[in-house]
């Protein structure tokens, strides 16, 4: 296990009927709130007009982001900048789920930026300005924007998907209710879980040794999403159910499982540009590709961490490792399928036209090459890509 800083210090109020709080919350900050959501869903659900109620009755002035995209657009992040700086707002509050979150953050540092929203976007990771203070209400479970400090913003006139963020971007308060993702369709609701899948796996498959800790936590939240998902799936109204995912998807990248463990996620940078070429669902791309990364990337040497994952994820009983390796993967195929979700490529629209391309950006955009847990080349993510053309059996 390497050196790390672990200092997350978003304050988490989760649990029922916690709005009553957002007036408190929202005045350390100031009276102008900019609210920023997505297509219209807190509406229908009522959340809208709950919160509004309460930011009425606590005297805030109100402004309005709405429409983030799924895949939020930097063109967005400008707008909302734009409305921060001409109304001299004091905070931003997202209410819905990553994307709404990631697009919130990147407008609290734009609005204190001295240029282009995406030159921001472009430093990535070695942006030290400041940011407004933010706020957010979580609808889904999914990305764990609300606990961390990171954001993904798309460009899609250059066809570039990147991830950003700084310590200013972090999340001062977010509310957890499980009772608002009641109303997530059953797409949502299996791809929000595989994205919580695909960042505790991305996590745990690093070439790190002696993180026997953060394995051991990133196996249980493995082992809660894997049992819980049927059952929202099949209860949408179940807190329970809901309720250990939320916490999941937040517990799974806010630093817990990833700290002391460097190098580079696999999958992330491979769909990234599934998304900016298709603006296809996050957390379903990830689905199709991991399973392939998996195989690519299960080897001699790489074989007995993928057996740890077939019999501590999934009670594989199986002892022969690379036997049981194999079995793991299929186990987790096989459970991406069940739940709804689309396994190959072509089922969302892509085909083999542009994997040279996006195979060539993943690799540009991310240290995939020489700091991933296996090193993928372009020829490395080309022929993963290649491999979710089709169905895939593992054993």
């Amino acid at each position: 296990m390497e050196n790390f800083d672990f200092h997350v210090t978003t304050d988490i109020r989760f649990g029922k009927d916690r709005l009553a709080e957002l007036p408190e919350v929202l005045n350390q900050f100031g009276k102008k709130v900019l609210i920023v959501y997505g297509g219209g869903s807190i509406k229908k659900i009522g959340l809208y007009d709950k919160v509004m109620e309460q930011l009425k009755a606590n005297g805030n002035e109100v402004f309005e982001l709405a429409g983030v995209e799924p895949n939020p657009r930097v063109e967005t992040v400008r707008r909302g900048a734009d409305i921060c700086r001409k109304e001299k707002v004091d905070v931003v509050l997202a209410v819905g789920g990553g994307s709404t979150i990631d697009c919130a953050k990147v407008v609290a540092a734009a609005t204190k930026f001295d240029g282009d929203a995406w030159d921001l976007v472009l430093q990535r990771r070695k942006y030290t300005g400041g940011a407004l203070p933010l706020v957010t209400i979580l609808t889904l479970a999914a990305t764990g924007s609300e606990m961390n400090s990171g954001a993904v913003i798309s460009n899609l006139d250059t066809h570039q998907k990147l991830g950003t963020g700084s310590k200013a971007m972090l999340p001062k308060v977010s509310f957890l209710d499980p009772q608002n993702t009641f109303s997530v369709n059953k797409y949502q609701t299996a791809a929000g879980s595989a994205d919580i899948m695909s960042h505790l796996i991305e996590n745990y498959f690093k070439q790190t040794e002696g993180t026997d800790v953060q394995d051991s936590v990133s196996e249980g939240l493995m082992r809660s999403v894997i049992k819980n998902c049927p059952i929202a799936l099949k209860y949408p109204e179940d807190y329970d159910a809901r309720a250990n995912l939320m916490w999941a998807s937040t517990l799974a990248l806010n630093g817990l499982t990833g700290n002391g463990k460097p190098g580079a996620w696999s999958c992330h940078p491979m769909e990234h540009e599934l998304s900016a070429f298709y603006d296809i669902t996050h957390g379903v791309g990830l689905a199709i590709l991991t399973p392939r990364w998996m195989e690519y990337a299960l080897n001699d040497e790489t074989v007995d961490k993928f057996a740890s994952f077939a019999w501590n994820v999934w009670g594989v009983e199986e002892r022969v490792p690379m036997m049981a390796a194999r079995m793991g993967i299929q186990k987790l195929y096989d459970y991406f399928k069940a739940c709804g979700i689309p396994m190959t490529l072509p089922e969302v629209g892509i085909e083999e036209e542009k994997f040279d391309e996006m195979a060539k950006q993943a690799v540009a955009h991310s240290t995939i090459k020489t700091d991933a847990f296996v090193p993928l080349d372009e020829a490395a993510v080309k022929a993963i890509y290649t491999a979710c053309l089709t169905e895939s059996s593992f054993d």
